[in-house]
């Protein structure tokens, strides 16, 4: 009874919050009716608030991380300084002339075989690929690259398709080293895109826009018939769809997991020691990409070609899509995220942003009246 009376004084002596408050400030009666049009005024108030949650998220996903500084003080810079020398002064020089002699290498043994082999083709083919496979090692040799394969090489056959994660061009290069794949490429100006169009092509690779819905299905139909040839080189696809910065992945598109066909993963790990091989192609071009790889220490990577798996009874392409990226971010160490990598390069334009408020909206008003 003393316990429940000095509770009673205790509410009687708490202050009156409302009595300080000015009176507009006060909560009014909640209306009775909630109307649509109420919705859609909040709604682009929380769909802002959520954008900028979401931008947060996705946009880490395409970030480079800068390295933490380490010369920080009077010992350690004189180090700092006589490495930059080292990397630029002679590094630099030395890779740029070994990449110089092995295109001038790769174009005395190419054309001539393009064109003097035209009826021989299967010889072609196999030369081909031996001297685009001699120039991404020689490639790779510019940047110093320590790569280190796991797993069983990839061999050729039909029905099988090869999927990787998607850091930079360089995965390409990497992985074409060891074996001649025909990979699918977002097409590119420079000289980039002569390569793709005098060189690549020979080996098989497929080019595509991706703003352009009509190359879209032209890109699907030759990828059904290029799975089915038994003489043509493996099939590489990236279905992240553009470069993340290998420490996540975004969702893969479907189109690899509809061709009926083995699904061979392919993880791809980048150690950022020397340098951080993610290709932000909104900041960079690619050839100062590759200079800045070139002036680094060394690129350092690891590539494990995984078990290949078949769709399940029941399961959907994309579901099947989702298992096979599980494989390859546990194998990777990446985080999955659950966006779209196209959202990189193309935002929903604001009439398909205000389809999206209204049919929220009428969701939560339809849940409110069966409540």
């Amino acid at each position: 009874m003393a316990s429940s009376s000095v509770a009673a004084d205790m509410e009687l002596d708490r202050p009156n919050l409302e009595d300080y408050l000015p009176p507009d400030s006060l909560p009014q009666e909640a209306p009775r009716n909630l109307h649509l049009r109420d919705l859609l005024d909040i709604s682009p108030v929380l769909t802002e608030a959520a954008g900028a949650i979401v931008d947060d998220s996705f946009t880490r996903c395409f970030k480079s991380n800068s390295p933490e500084p380490w010369n920080w003080n009077i010992y350690l810079f004189p180090l700092w300084c006589f490495g930059v020398v080292i990397r630029y002064g002679l590094l630099f020089p030395l890779r740029s002339l070994t990449l110089a002699i092995g295109w001038l290498a790769f174009f005395a043994a190419f054309f001539p075989v393009h064109f003097l082999l035209k009826g021989q083709d299967k010889l072609r083919n196999k030369i081909e690929r031996k001297l685009v496979e001699m120039m991404c090692s020689v490639f790779v040799a510019s940047w110093t690259g320590v790569i280190k394969y796991h797993g069983p090489r990839p061999s050729t056959r039909p029905h099988q398709v090869f999927v990787a994660n998607h850091t930079s061009m360089i995965d390409f290069i990497i992985l074409e080293q060891m074996t001649a794949f025909a990979v699918i490429m977002q097409k590119h100006p420079g000289w980039v895109g002569f390569i793709q169009k005098t060189i690549l092509e020979s080996v098989g690779c497929i080019w595509f826009n991706r703003n352009d819905l009509r190359d879209r299905e032209v890109t699907a139909r030759k990828l059904r018939d290029h799975v089915q040839h038994p003489d043509k080189n493996p099939l590489l696809i990236f279905p992240e769809g553009t470069c993340v910065n290998n420490q996540y992945t975004v969702m893969f598109k479907k189109g690899a997991f509809e061709l009926g066909c083995a699904v061979c993963p392919i993880a791809i790990k980048y150690n950022k020691i020397f340098v951080d091989a993610f290709w932000n192609s909104k900041k960079q071009s690619f050839t100062m990409h590759l200079v800045r790889l070139m002036t680094s220490w060394a690129v350092v990577c690891d590539v494990w070609y995984l078990e290949p798996q078949y769709l399940r009874e029941g399961e959907t392409a994309i579901a099947f899509a989702e298992r096979v990226r599980d494989m390859i971010a546990a194998r990777a160490g990446l985080k999955k995220v659950p966006w779209d990598g196209y959202l990189k390069h193309n935002r929903p334009s604001p009439k398909h942003t205000e389809e999206k408020q209204r049919i929220f909206a009428e969701s939560v008003l339809r849940r409110l009246e069966e409540k």
